[in-house]
């Protein structure tokens, strides 16, 4: 009928536009922090260490805390969070009680502000543990504030398994644990990178939890044991305190061109995983 034609055209404009204007957006922010962060960009900004509190050098020391902080802490959440997903998957009881319970923890967490963990890693393990502002406080806050990303999309990853794979493959002998380890993990790796690739970014752009955590020492860390400094964090400091914005924009620059790296090596990886599995 014309009218139903004349709606249907109506709404795919209304979402060819609202995905053109998401865009324009994404656009708009990216291009003026290249085109104001831009001009710092060179070899002393990225291999200096920061001095005067930032006023000067570069952010050497900020980018190998920023590594230090997202590698370790998804060193301790990608095993936590695979494990847990593939408990709930294919070993807990769907209706049983502890299986709720524990999908309830995740999807609690993920809702949780940044702020809340970072006042849990404060008094949790900087003052009673007595870590102290470091690395070690740092990474096992983001830990935790990642691991419901990694349990959820593995959980996702791990359901897109047709069931005959796992129907086979005990068919044939294997036993329940083969059967996960060498049949369903490798056929869901690519929605599992996904989501590591995801609790990546979000560690990366983390500022109040890494804030009360891991410090803000300009120093350079040399191990878990040191405090440090954020790139984010580094990025707030500058630009809330006024100390430096050319420095603030050169710094978010520098952590936009991490995040599209890391996303490029993220595609190019399931990319071949798809490719081999196939």
């Amino acid at each position: 009928m014309p009218g139903t034609r004349i709606g249907e055209k109506a709404l795919t404009c209304l979402l060819y536009l609202s995905a053109l204007i998401i865009i324009g957006i994404l656009l708009a922010i990216v291009g003026y922090i290249v085109y104001k962060g831009l001009a710092m960009i060179n070899l002393d900004f990225i291999m200096q260490a920061p001095r005067r509190a930032g006023k000067e050098g570069g952010i050497s020391s900020t980018i190998v805390g920023t590594l230090y902080l997202t590698v370790l802490s998804l060193a301790i959440a990608a095993p936590l969070g695979v494990g847990t997903a593939i408990h709930l998957e294919e070993y807990a009881q769907k209706e049983s009680y502890f299986a709720y319970l524990v999908t309830l923890t995740a999807e609690t967490l993920a809702a949780i502000p940044s702020i809340i963990y970072g006042l849990f890693g404060f008094v949790f393990f900087v003052i009673y543990l007595k870590l102290g502002w470091s690395i070690w406080s740092g990474s096992l806050t983001l830990a935790i504030m990642v691991w419901p990303t990694i349990t959820r999309t593995a959980q996702e990853a791990i359901l897109s398994v047709p069931r005959e794979y796992r129907e086979n493959s005990l068919a044939l002998g294997a036993s329940k644990w083969q059967t996960i380890r060498k049949i369903v993990i490798p056929a869901a790796i690519p929605g599992i990178v996904t989501g590591m690739i995801l609790a990546l970014g979000r560690a990366i752009g983390e500022t109040a939890a890494v804030l009360l955590t891991a410090g803000t020492s300009l120093g350079m860390p040399l191990s878990p044991a040191d405090p440090a400094r954020s790139m984010s964090v580094h990025l707030y400091m500058l630009a809330m305190e006024g100390l430096s914005m050319e420095r603030a924009f050169g710094t978010a620059f520098l952590i936009i061109i991490l995040l599209l790296f890391i996303n490029y090596l993220a595609n190019r990886s399931m990319s071949l995983l798809s490719h081999n599995g196939g």
